[in-house]
């Protein structure tokens, strides 16, 4: 944080390396470092970070005038926030509209959603992922965190007001409120159950990471520090031993904090049932010490390489994201050190301009100085200075450009969009189609299909991932010859357990069988029997796809089998998907109508995304055509293919 400019706040150098440290942390994700997995922990600091510090500054104001002025306390963050943003926008769309790439309709929508600090709802209700590395990349997705803090600013500041009124502290004590933070403890803990009740292994956990209901906890962790350890209220004047001991309790929170950062990823279990949790803790033992006048560890940290990224960590964050992806031709993974390099050193200029020219004149009053002067001299060309006009000039053409985007006017068509998405895809490798499937069977025998299928195969239909219609997996059945395509897909689906009230495989199958259907089935499941199995269900592998062949009778069905990568969480480790796969052979030896899909044959590693599981946009494109084209081998047009030993389609 920089030198406050009101009077009565201390400035903590020690913070602003820590938010340094935040900051690079989520630059290092960004870049796709393999030493730094966890790096988007850093957005997880930033939140404690923050409700320490305003809750810190609402509480003095109550103290000193017994009441919170809200207009006051709203103005200065939109001083402080707005502007910057502002002007990244600007830029981020006038680049897009003359330069491309093409946008999907869900970048304006972020652009709209991040001007009024909703846009973490707004991903979440397009089902915008975090983690799967989309194509197009988006370059705003990272805006969420801004706005799930300007919500913290805008309704803590009541319930706080609330907690103060209701709450009574014992004694005489009017700066410590240890009663009111043991209920904002409360707080964050119901926000980190909900965490982990909403969170299952098998979905993307973007619902989650966005939630303000669900990362409130961060934010509150850090308020309840403020309410027992006020800035205002620690002195120099304690004794050597108490100040090693902060050192050394901060210094074991740094510890924690880089572990995390080293060795767990956006996908771990252990983050989203209590890891946040740990991580908030191990940021309010740093923020002790770093507090603290008194403290040795505060001076470190405060050092002047970090202090000058921590002062300007708000432009470094909103920047980072917008330079990687706009500068990277495939995305921020399967990078270059020298572009790394550049990428960087880009975002640290464009920050320390903004910094310099945008930030800090208008947090000491450039605004209110300019107004005063216009109402002075008019609002007339002739009482511009030239620097004045050259600015004027630059903002009103990006201000057009901008519109002119926003209405869809982008360089970049659509149509050549898709084409790069699919040289794009074509650049990870070719889809390994085998000879015989190339020459002899191109088109089947299934008119009708019915599609059930888990996570893996969201995607497969998904606008997100596939922006090209054509490689969405019903045209690729198209193209095979279906006719009519029935896609029931569902994350976390199993064939035995329910999740969240949703139909199994099980009953899907048993829906579609109630209402006469007479076609072919594709069963792209298996990812969760594995793990379901490995976690303990009294239901075997064997046993399930018994009970789906049964419901299906002998009607044409082609099982699509699975693979994980070894990085991939517990239960669903390479080992269980093996047996799975060797359980659907087994079966396949006994039932005519069945045939199995060697997708682990075929799937490369570059297609998966950093869980193990699920794929990239090129898997997922690949993915459909595959699957496709193993239907028209499973079951071609003309004759039929081979059964029994040979059932499998490679």
């Amino acid at each position: 944080m920089p030198e406050p400019i009101t009077r009565g706040e201390r400035y903590m150098p020690g913070l602003d390396g820590l938010r340094a440290i935040a900051v690079l942390a989520v630059i290092f994700f960004h870049l796709g470092f393999g030493w730094a997995p966890g790096g988007l922990l850093g957005v997880g600091i930033f939140f404690t970070l923050s409700g320490y510090l305003i809750t810190d500054i609402l509480l003095g104001q109550f103290l000193r005038r017994g009441a919170i002025h809200l207009g006051r306390f709203w103005l200065g963050r939109a001083r402080r926030l707005l502007p910057a943003l502002f002007l990244m926008l600007l830029v981020v769309l006038a680049w897009v509209t003359i330069f491309g790439p093409a946008q999907p309709d869900q970048f304006r929508k972020a652009v709209v959603s991040a001007i009024f600090y909703v846009n973490n709802w707004q991903q979440i209700a397009a089902n915008v992922s975090y983690f799967a590395r989309f194509a197009p990349e988006q370059p705003l997705n990272h805006l969420w965190s801004l706005s799930v803090e300007e919500q913290f600013y805008i309704f803590w500041p009541f319930i706080l007001l609330i907690g103060l009124k209701l709450v009574r502290e014992r004694g005489d004590d009017e700066v410590l409120r240890p009663r009111l933070a043991l209920w904002t403890l409360g707080l964050a803990i119901a926000s980190s159950i909900l965490m982990a009740v909403l969170y299952h292994p098998s979905l993307d956990p973007s619902r989650v990471y966005y939630g303000t209901d669900t990362r409130a906890a961060g934010l509150l962790f850090g308020a309840a520090l403020a309410m027992v350890w006020p800035s205002r209220r620690l002195s120099k004047r304690i004794t050597p031993q108490a100040r090693k001991n902060l050192d050394l309790l901060g210094c074991v929170g740094l510890l924690i904090i880089a572990l995390m950062i080293w060795r767990t990823g956006e996908f771990s279990q252990f983050l989203y049932r209590g890891g946040f949790i740990v991580l908030s803790l191990a940021t309010v033992m740093v923020l002790m010490p770093l507090a603290h006048p008194a403290c040795r560890l505060g001076n470190v940290l405060g050092c002047k390489p970090l202090r000058w990224i921590g002062v300007r960590s708000y432009a470094i964050y909103l920047w980072q994201t917008p330079v990687i992806v706009l500068t990277s031709p495939q995305g921020p993974h399967g990078r270059s050190l020298v572009r790394d390099v550049l990428q960087v050193a880009a975002i640290f200029i464009i920050a320390a301009l903004s910094w310099k020219f945008v930030e800090e004149p208008i947090r000491h009053g450039a605004i209110g100085r300019l107004l005063a002067r216009r109402r002075r001299l008019g609002w007339s060309w002739a009482t511009f200075t030239p620097q004045g006009r050259v600015v004027l000039v630059g903002l009103g053409v990006l201000f057009v450009v901008a519109i002119a985007g926003m209405a869809g006017l982008n360089k970049a068509t659509a149509e050549g969009e898709q084409i790069r998405v699919k040289e794009a895809t074509a650049a990870k490798g070719p889809v390994p189609l085998t000879p015989q499937q190339a020459a002899d069977s191109q088109m089947t025998s299934c008119r009708r299909v019915v599609h059930i299928g888990d996570s893996t195969s969201e995607g497969l239909d998904s606008a997100e991932y596939l922006p090209n219609p054509k490689e969405r997996i019903e045209n690729r059945y198209r193209e095979v010859g279906v006719k009519e395509t029935h896609m029931e897909v569902q994350g976390a689906r199993s064939i035995e357990e329910r999740f969240e009230g949703e139909p199994n495989a099980q009953e899907v199958a048993e829906a579609w069988k109630a209402e006469g259907y007479k076609g072919c089935w594709v069963l792209a499941l298996g990812t969760n029997e594995a793990a379901d199995v490995a976690a303990g269900s009294n239901v075997g592998l064997a046993e399930r796809i018994e009970k789906m062949m049964n419901i299906i009778g002998g009607e044409p069905t082609l099982w699509v089998n699975v693979k994980t990568l070894p990085d991939a969480t517990e239960f669903y480790s390479e080992e269980g998907m093996k047996k799975w796969d060797e359980e659907l052979e087994k079966a396949c030896l006994r039932y005519p109508s069945m045939r199995v899909y060697d997708w682990a044959k075929d799937v490369k590693e570059s297609w998966y995304i950093s869980d193990g599981i699920h794929f990239t946009s090129p898997g997922y494109a690949a993915r459909a055509e595959l699957i496709a084209h193993a239907l028209a081998h499973a079951f071609p047009a003309k004759g039929e293919s081979p059964g029994g030993a040979h059932c499998v389609v490679n």
